[in-house]
């Protein structure tokens, strides 16, 4: 479970990386039904004040590196990308422990340059801002970059892109914890969506789509509201009247990956949503979600979730139950 958050601050932090995993993990909305963290902000000295990227604004770390001994997360926002030289010895050497001990170590954008001092990318994908990839690669040779992504879950270990991406790593390891219905809750008080795909470009070509009558915006709520149906790109191509050439160029434009992708990630959220919060068994499960078959479920989920359909009733379908219990 996910219960103790401490963040580790270095010199010259970046001030919205930083408020984003405040806002995740930092706030009580125990008012709104959503769980409290006991979120400590640790320094290598406690009670100094800590420059930021942001003239004017210094931050002061209440609680020292020893808060990270019991963390079950320990997350890292951004720093100074590429410069080894400003990352405080003692704080690589504490993440270093915690990330041995079993904390699961989140990295903001350039945070993940910490994580590689600490030796936590060897052998494992991550990714960081598109700008720092390289940099990123050319310093930590072990580690396998991946520039193209939103985000990169690797159990212990989750990298995040520059700026809202981190917002969608937040949210993705909340619903990986705590389930569904907590990460929905928490983005809608956010006000933002509450799942992007990890495995989203970082560069999309037109963020906001247009909404008028030849956008994607109807054929994407279409295709929403109809999961369970047999889609084809040729079908979907048709109903939004484009060539399938077209169609499929334009969603990965306006959407950031694939009308493959993007239907598989829903229907694994509708399939979450239903294991929580009903008692259906998995072909019925499967078949109200457009996989056809238990066992194609069972795949999809064990490839996108990291565990079993059956494994992710257990541990959030009891959860939520006991939750609304009188």
């Amino acid at each position: 479970m996910l219960s103790k958050v401490a963040v580790v601050l270095n010199d010259r932090l970046a001030m919205f990386e930083f408020g984003v995993v405040c806002e995740v993990f930092g706030l009580d909305r125990s008012e709104d039904g959503l769980p409290t963290f006991d979120f400590r902000v640790c320094g290598a000295e406690p009670g100094k004040a800590l420059s930021s990227s942001t003239p004017g604004i210094s931050v002061t770390p209440e609680y020292d590196l020893t808060e990270l001994r019991d963390a079950d997360l320990v997350a890292i926002p951004a720093f100074p990308a590429g410069d080894r030289a400003s990352i405080d010895s003692r704080v690589v050497e504490a993440v270093r422990d915690a990330a041995a001990r079993g904390a699961t170590v989140l990295t903001v954008c350039s945070g993940v340059f910490l994580a590689g001092a600490a030796g936590l990318l060897d052998g494992r994908r991550c990714t960081t801002h598109w700008r720092y990839a390289d940099a990123l690669a050319a310093m930590y040779p072990a580690a396998i970059v991946d520039a193209d992504v939103l985000f990169v879950d690797e159990g212990s270990l989750i990298t995040s892109a520059g700026t809202a991406a981190g917002i969608d790593a937040c949210l993705h390891l909340v619903r990986r914890e705590l389930g569904s219905a907590v990460a929905n809750k928490l983005a809608r008080r956010m006000v933002v969506p509450p799942q992007r795909d990890g495995g989203q470009r970082q560069f999309i070509e037109q963020p906001v789509p247009e909404c008028n009558s030849d956008s994607l915006r109807s054929t994407l709520e279409w295709m929403n509201e109809h999961l369970d149906f047999p889609h084809s790109v040729e079908d979907l191509a048709a109903r939004a009247a484009m060539s399938t050439r077209t169609f499929a160029r334009r969603f990965v434009a306006e959407t950031g990956t694939t009308p493959v992708k993007w239907l598989t990630n829903q229907r694994i959220l509708l399939a979450k949503q239903l294991l929580e919060d009903t008692g259906l068994d998995l072909e019925t499960i499967a078949g109200r979600c457009g996989f056809g078959s238990g066992a194609l479920l069972r795949h999809h989920f064990q490839r996108v979730v990291g565990i079993a359909p059956t494994e992710y009733r257990r541990r959030f379908g009891q959860q939520i139950a006991t939750a609304i219990a009188p």
